[in-house]
């Protein structure tokens, strides 16, 4: 959460649990996805603690760094099986990876090893792929021989990772880890096992011939062994499905649901995304029922319904309801003219004339909401998704597009006469708009809900700045997380609980609010003064900038193809746009496919995207193009900004292009580390530093959304802007490479692989403006006048600067190898005096765009 303090939160949870009796009486395991709120929890922790976990992914130094510190806190300490190439998944590399992470601990670190638990990685067998056959029993052998090479060492494993291949049977799963266990724990000296203790069974009550199947596959005895236990799964599954009706021996007859009835084929059609077929089923349904209606009414609603429930309990997918609504779309498309002729011939045979008739009539829906990104966003891809969710669930939305001022949202709440409002936003002037919305509504005597949702958005953001401006128990301010929450929270707010649901939010947040606004006052900020003092000093002698690019000033960039970046595609965000989250171990692409929840349905939606995308490469639907900046650049004589010159006479001659204000942290550390500013990263005069910068774009995407949308394809609409994210990001990732190896070329001999690119191991950052490490969005003006990317480009920006077209990426590009990324959090007053000062800015304009970081309330 970007407005949440981890470090104080950390404190503040352990020094309430360490005077609990019944809680501090047993060990505390802390974990967090930062090492210093980790450490900050250690500080306040009785006893001996746990810590969950520390590996050599971060390298080696850095590793003993960690290990020394929970040494000297006397903590015990979960090892993962990870060094820097990534996962142990075969015996060698367990044992490889354990056992020098042990000497360095041991012989090193003075570690004590009885206070050292490895977790050597249970990963997932019986998936049907080759290379995953082996994971079982190379975690059994793997864990004697660590236990033999390290003495004295625990082993640890998530035991539920193992079986995630056969998820919804029970029985097999439990078969699979009974017969592991056996041999991990009695013959190879596991200590300890995440399982469900509720369903285990004991290696007697195993049955003879899942056993013996699952010795074959644990230990890979023979080829066949999945497909025998895929077997034994489908045999359980019937028999309980037998069970369930009173039934007796079960007989699988292999029949196609396209024997099924009309009605029945619809129903299975809408619940299985399938539209190859809708349009001549709606027609066979059509001639068999009295009226076109009672088919929408009939077995589509019951397939919409029965995928609402799905969804709602968690049973069914994102990208499946988006599946699911291209169907009911397709179809009722087909029906509505024959609708509207039914309706003119009976308006005609009662005497009315057929124009008079409201071709908008909406009485039938369970409620009508408004959707709008506010002004000067762009960004629409999540509010996308949320409206085919509702309209899934018999929601009318009225999307009104994107940019959307806030008279315009107004305006068409009272044209539609909408139930509830959302609002959406991705940049994050957009908190501030969302502000102006609820303030305008309260004036105008609005009583509709108001739903907060997107990527920047936060429940603690909306708790504290959005809802004292609107909420009350009729009109409530409600942040939602995801498109899968839409549904619950609208219902709840038009159903008959409105006002016992809308009280213990208005609780909630009020609750929220008294936390914040008390956590600020245990927050303490340097002047910033204090602060410059405490910057970072490079030494520009020891280490000097960057040499001089091979290319200085402006160059556009129009030859990439499309298939030039698709080796970049970091696949990652594209699941979670889709609302797809594996569970560790299997977070991230690809492992996300071994996860039991999500890993069949985000390979079939990985591969529907490899479909699409292979078409839109191949009728180049869709194409890049960005501009790039290298320029001759010192910071100021202050230190706080950045300064580049068109050419070195320029510089020779202090008649700077442009200036780059930066910003710097304030908030108090408890360590000795230096408090950042980009321009830090930047020599000062008398040295020949540079800077470099660019904008890109992917474009085309509006157009392949428009021809979905007449198609009634929400699917690949959504999937076309997903796409185009991914294509922008990789072009990014593919013209920085470019930058350090060829353009600038201070990085020439550079030979990391894609994946090493991801994990951001070359030399260098490229923060963008508007983002942590540079949190104002107005520095995005300064880029566009310095590179033209308008002019050059074609690419936009928006009064909120947020950058058209949507799929866009910029940013500045540091080379010096002691620059880093950072986030520069909350800033106090003197700081946004100056910064305002610097920038030529008035005060109340400045610190209504930095309003999110602002650690007072501004007049």
């Amino acid at each position: 959460d970007g407005m949440l303090d981890g470090i104080a939160a950390m404190q503040k949870f352990v020094k309430i649990a360490v005077t609990e009796p019944e809680v501090s009486k047993v060990p505390f395991m802390l974990d967090a996805s930062k090492f210093e709120i980790v450490m900050a929890g250690l500080k306040w922790c009785q006893g001996k603690c746990i810590v969950n976990s520390i590996s050599l992914k971060v390298g080696e130094e850095l590793f003993k760094e960690q290990a020394t510190l929970l040494k000297k806190h006397g903590c015990a300490v979960v090892v993962m099986a990870f060094d820097e190439e990534g996962q142990a998944a075969t015996e060698d590399e367990k044992v490889r990876i354990c056992k020098r992470s042990y000497d360095i601990l041991v012989n090193e670190v003075r570690f004590p090893p009885e206070d050292i638990i490895f977790d050597p990685n249970v990963l997932t067998i019986g998936t049907g792929m080759e290379e995953h056959a082996n994971y079982g029993v190379d975690f059994i052998k793997a864990t004697k021989t660590i236990k033999e090479q390290c003495p004295y060492v625990k082993i640890s494993g998530g035991i539920s990772n193992l079986s995630f291949g056969f998820r919804g049977v029970m029985k097999i799963r439990e078969s699979i880890h009974s017969v592991f266990l056996q041999h991990a724990i009695l013959e190879s000296g596991m200590d300890v096992g995440i399982v469900n203790a509720h369903e285990m069974l004991a290696l007697s009550e195993v049955e003879q011939d899942i056993r013996v199947a699952a010795e074959n596959l644990v230990f890979n005895k023979t080829p066949d062994a999945t497909d025998v236990m895929l077997e034994l799964s489908q045999r359980e599954r019937a028999r309980r499905e037998a069970l369930k009706k009173g039934g007796g021996a079960v007989e699988v007859k292999q029949t196609s649901w396209r024997d099924l009835d009309v009605i029945k084929r619809l129903e299975h059609s809408l619940i299985n995304g399938i539209s190859q077929y809708v349009v001549q089923d709606t027609e066979e349904a059509r001639q068999q029922a009295e009226k076109p209606l009672h088919i929408i009414e009939g077995p589509l609603m019951d397939g919409m319904n029965i995928i609402g429930d799905l969804f709602g309990a968690g049973k069914m997918f994102l990208p499946q309801v988006i599946k699911s609504a291209r169907v009911m779309k397709k179809a009722v498309a087909y029906l509505i003219p024959f609708m509207e002729q039914e309706k003119r011939d009976a308006l005609i045979a009662q005497g009315f004339d057929p124009e008079d008739f409201d071709e908008n009539d909406d009485s039938n829906f369970a409620g009508k909401v408004l959707m709008a990104t506010v002004k000067g966003d762009v960004h629409d891809i999540g509010k996308n998704i949320v409206a085919v969710v509702l309209g899934c669930n018999n929601y009318k939305v009225y999307d009104i597009g994107v940019m959307c001022s806030c008279e315009k949202i107004l305006e068409k709440a009272k044209e539609y006469n909408v139930d509830v409002i959302g609002l959406s936003g991705l940049i994050t002037p957009s908190l501030d708009e969302m502000v102006v919305v609820a303030k305008e509504m309260s004036k105008a005597g609005f009583t509709q809900p108001l739903l907060i949702g997107g990527a920047t958005t936060s429940k603690m953001h909306t708790a504290v700045k959005v809802s004292p401006n609107y909420f009350t128990l009729e009109h409530p301010v409600i942040h939602v997380l995801d498109a899968s929450r839409s549904v619950t929270v609208v219902s709840s707010l038009l159903g008959e609980n409105k006002v016992d649901y809308t009280t213990d939010i208005m609780e909630e947040y009020d609750e929220m609010r008294e936390d914040y606004y008390a956590g600020l006052e245990d927050r303490y900020f340097l002047t910033f003064d204090q602060a410059k003092e405490q910057k970072l000093a490079i030494d520009f002698d020891a280490i000097p900038p960057a040499p001089a690019p091979n290319k200085l000033g402006v160059t556009v960039i129009d030859d990439v193809m499309l298939e030039d970046v698709v080796p970049y595609i970091d696949w990652n965000p594209f699941f979670q746009t889709w609302e797809l989250r594996g569970r560790y171990p299997n977070r991230g692409y690809p492992k996300i496919f071994n996860d039991e929840a999500v890993g069949s349905e985000a390979k079939k939606l990985f591969d529907d995207a490899q479909n699409l995308m292979k078409e839109i490469i191949a009728n180049k639907s869709m194409h890049l193009r960005g501009v790039v900046g290298l320029f001759a650049a010192n910071r100021t004589d202050d230190g706080e900004d950045v300064l580049v010159y068109a050419s070195e006479e320029d510089r020779a001659a202090r008649k700077p292009l442009d200036k780059f204000c930066m910003l710097r942290q304030q908030a108090e550390k408890e360590s000795d580390d230096p408090y950042l500013s980009q321009s830090d990263f930047i020599a000062p005069t008398g040295y020949k530093d540079h800077l470099g910068m660019f904008a890109v774009s992917c474009f085309g995407c509006d157009t392949l959304v428009e021809k979905y949308m007449s198609e009634h394809d929400d699917y690949n609409k959504i999937m076309s802007q997903a796409l185009a994210d991914r294509f922008v990001e990789a072009f990014a990732e593919y013209l920085h490479r470019v930058i350090r190896t060829d353009m600038w070329g201070y990085a020439k001999d550079e030979s990391l692989d894609e994946e090493d690119l991801l994990k951001i191991k070359y030399v260098g950052i490229r923060p963008a403006p508007g983002y942590p490490s540079q949190p104002d969005h107005t520095e995005k003006s300064t880029m566009w006048n310095v590179i033209k990317a308008k002019e050059l480009a074609g690419i936009d920006l928006s009064e909120s600067l947020s950058m058209m077209p949507a799929a866009s990426v910029s940013a500045l590009v540091f080379a010096h190898p002691d620059s880093c990324y950072f986030a520069v959090g909350q800033v106090g007053k003197d700081q946004v005096q100056s910064y305002a000062g610097r920038k030529e800015m008035d005060l109340p304009l400045c610190e209504r765009w930095l309003s999110p970081i602002l650690n007072y309330e501004r007049d």
